[in-house]
Parts: structure tokens; C-alpha cells; sequence
């Protein structure tokens, strides 16, 4: 058995790794107020604009002894783009300790894939947050490989009948608002996509994006002087739909700044995460379509990573069939059950469509280190350091995690 005879489970409140915000009241001006924002929030289920992240932490434990845990979170930017709200961890316990975790006690299971299949049907009926089953089936996954003495990447490409890896996963990270000391801390470190940037605002981008190409190049002369000779990462700005609302969404003016900002961060290629945000997600295929076909009919190299509107393994196969994106940011809060999460990348990769493995700043060490996991097996293309936004500490999780995984993977007979 794979999945041992589960004994004993609990689940307790936590805390997230960073917090959820009301994007909506901050993209329409809330003041801050220290590390706060002043005023109501304007997206339903959000208490305050900013919010402590909350966790829901869940431990199993088989009869051989083998332990599984896993946390279930949302992202940062719940509510919003078709995503669930913020993850309360009250609104929620109860029902897990009195219906989810009697109902697993002395179950088990052959494949952690049979084990999380029955994991969903079970909690269909129950309204449960996404943010639940994704704790869950960390937690059966994680019990899985404890079972079988092996690390989670073993038992995913058993399950799933890939390769072992052999090399990395590329790993960036995000600076949050501090774009120029988090930058420094990735190249000093060696980060191998950076900076994220958090380009939300006109502040950050400029009126017609000249403050993002003046921050691009400063990045690239502090790469040249705090970096030794081969060291070549991937520029990436999430910039929030800033390009659409800066030029009206005209796909040739986004075209023509997209090949001026690719120009000022040479020779290093380009990522551009949310360069619009449409009202719908139909809209929003429609426009992030047009406007990579815009950019390959430019001969632009720029990368167009979406997010916003692409939550399910569904919302998945709809973008990357309308060639509406270069990269899937695949967000594993929203998707619910890792086998989700799982199916997404080999959906990406089967589309000819990038697959970052990503999530949420507000997610744990316990999340991250699963994330890894995932991504070593499916050889995602690149994955995000999480949790939280300082840097140092989620690249440190992510790189130790995949290193220690190749090492013990490669030491299997």
C-alpha cells in the first residue's frame, strides 16, 4: 500500500507566509498607512485591504508509522479574476476536523492518485474553500512517500510514468515592493528568474512605462557589476495589467513598448506576467491572443507569461489553446488538489506552452517544499521561491529542497 491505513489526523490554524490583499481598493488608489492601507475594502470577503495569511496546517498519520502534512492556503490576491475569496481558517475548521478527517481515518489506498480522487469526490458536497483540498492532498502526498520511504518526486513520476530528473528546475523569485534591495539579494544569490517587480501601479510603471525601462536597465548594469561572468537570469515583471490601462490596450502600442523594453534588458530575455487585465476571461483570452501573435509577427522574444482569469486546470487548456500565452503561471492555491496542479504542467507542456509552477507568497515552508516535489518530477519549466517576500528566505527553502531531493533521487538503486 502506498497510501499506509491512515490512524490519526488533526488539523489546526496556522499562518499563511505572507497576507491577502484587496487588489481591487489598492489598484483604485487606498492609501497606505504604515504596512497597512487605510480605508474599506472593495473585494467581497476581504475583512481589511491587507489581511494576515491564514493556514489551515493538516497532519495524517499511517499505521507503519509514515506521517503526511500538508497546509492549505489561498493566494494573495483572493476574490479577484474568478478566484475564490480569502481563505478564513474559522469558516472552515469545524466542518474539516468533524466530516473531512473522521471520514479518512482507516482509509487507504494503492496510489496516492486513487487517494486524492476519492479525496475530491468526497468533498464536492461539502462547499469547501480550493484552499482545502489543496492542503489535503499535499498531505496524502506527502504520506505517501513517508510510506515508501521515498521523496515526493519519486512518487509522482511512479504515478504518473515520467523520468527521474536529473538537473534543477529554475527557480524566481518575487521582491514585493523593496524592487531594488530584493533584486540585489537575487543576483547576489544567484536567483535564476528575477525580480518579479510588483509593477502594479503608475508609480511603478510610469505613464507610458518609462519608470519599468528605466528600473530594467538599472537591473541589468546591477547585474553586470554584482555578478561574476556566466551568471544569465531570466528578467520576469509581473506588471499587473499596467500595459493595457497605460496604452488603452492597443495591441501595436503594447508591441512597440514590449520591443523597447526587451532592447533595454538585453542580453538577458524577457518575461512579462499580466500585461493586460480584462473584465472577463473571455476578454482576456481574446486580448493576450492578439497580442502574442502581435509580438511573433514583430519578431519580439518577449515571453508572455498569463495569470489573471487562468485558475483551473480548465481555464488552462482554454489559454493555451487560444495561444493566448507563451507560459502558464500556474497559481496551486486556486487550482485545489495537487494532482491538478500535476495534470497542469503535463497539460502546458503537452500544448507546447511553458508551465511555471507557481502560487503564492502567502503559502508555507511545508507547501513549498511539496511544490518542489512537483515540479523535479513533471520538470516544470520554472517554479516560484516561496513563501513570503523577503527573498533570502524562500529561495533558501526552494533551492535547499530541490537539491536534497536530486541527491536522495539519484541515490535510489
Amino acid at each position: 500500500m502506498i497510501v499506509s491505513r491512515i490512524v490519526k489526523a488533526w488539523a489546526l490554524k496556522g499562518l499563511g507566509g505572507w497576507y491577502c490583499d484587496d487588489k481591487q481598493a489598492i489598484l483604485e488608489g487606498a492609501e497606505r498607512d504604515g504596512y497597512v492601507y487605510k480605508g474599506r475594502p472593495l473585494t467581497p470577503g476581504f475583512r481589511t485591504i491587507r489581511e494576515p495569511g491564514e493556514a489551515l496546517l493538516v497532519t495524517l498519520v499511517g499505521e507503519d508509522g509514515s506521517v503526511g502534512e500538508g497546509d492549505c492556503v489561498s493566494v494573495t490576491y483572493a476574490g479577484g479574476a474568478g478566484r475564490e475569496r480569502p481563505f478564513h481558517t474559522e469558516d472552515y475548521l469545524e466542518r474539516v476536523n468533524e466530516r473531512v478527517l473522521p471520514w479518512l481515518l482507516g482509509r487507504s489506498w494503492d496510489r496516492f492518485r486513487d487517494a486524492v480522487a476519492e479525496l475530491e469526490a468526497f468533498c464536492q458536497g461539502l462547499s469547501l474553500h480550493s484552499a482545502i483540498q489543496y492542503g489535503l492532498s499535499q498531505a496524502l502526498l506527502s504520506l505517501a512517500a513517508s510510506a515508501e520511504r521515498c521523496t515526493v518526486t519519486e512518487v509522482v513520476c511512479r504515478e504518473y510514468g515520467l523520468p527521474l530528473p536529473e538537473r534543477p528546475v529554475p527557480v524566481g523569485i518575487q521582491t514585493g515592493d523593496d524592487r531594488y534591495l530584493g533584486a540585489d539579494k537575487a543576483i547576489l544569490k544567484g536567483a535564476d528568474v528575477l525580480p518579479h517587480g510588483l509593477i502594479k501601479t503608475e508609480e511603478d510603471f510610469g505613464l507610458r512605462g518609462e519608470r519599468l525601462i528605466a528600473y530594467g536597465r538599472w537591473l541589468v548594469g546591477r547585474i553586470d557589476r554584482l555578478a561574476g561572468l556566466g551568471y544569465t537570469p531570466t528578467i520576469h515583471f509581473d506588471v499587473y495589467g499596467c500595459l493595457g490601462k497605460a496604452f488603452q490596450c492597443d495591441v501595436e502600442r503594447m508591441v512597440a513598448f514590449l520591443l523597447k523594453l526587451e532592447e533595454a534588458v538585453r542580453p538577458y530575455d524577457l518575461q512579462i506576467e499580466s500585461p493586460v487585465e480584462m473584465a472577463s476571461q473571455a476578454a482576456q483570452i481574446e486580448k493576450m491572443a492578439q497580442l502574442c501573435a502581435g509580438l511573433r509577427e514583430a519578431g519580439g522574444g518577449v515571453q508572455i507569461i498569463v495569470d489573471e482569469w487562468c485558475n483551473t486546470l480548465e481555464d488552462i487548456r482554454a489559454f493555451a489553446a487560444a495561444g493566448a500565452c507563451d507560459m502558464v503561471q500556474i497559481k496551486m492555491p486556486d487550482l485545489g488538489s495537487v494532482a491538478d496542479t500535476i495534470e497542469a504542467v503535463l497539460c502546458c507542456k503537452a500544448a507546447g506552452v511553458g508551465a511555471y509552477l507557481g502560487g503564492s507568497c502567502n503559502e508555507t515552508a511545508v507547501s513549498a517544499r511539496i511544490s518542489v516535489g512537483i515540479a523535479l518530477a513533471t520538470r516544470a519549466d520554472q517554479m516560484l521561491a516561496k513563501p513570503g517576500m523577503g527573498v533570502d528566505e524562500a529561495l533558501m527553502i526552494v533551492k535547499n529542497e530541490m537539491a536534497r531531493a536530486l541527491v536522495r533521487v539519484a541515490a535510489m538503486p
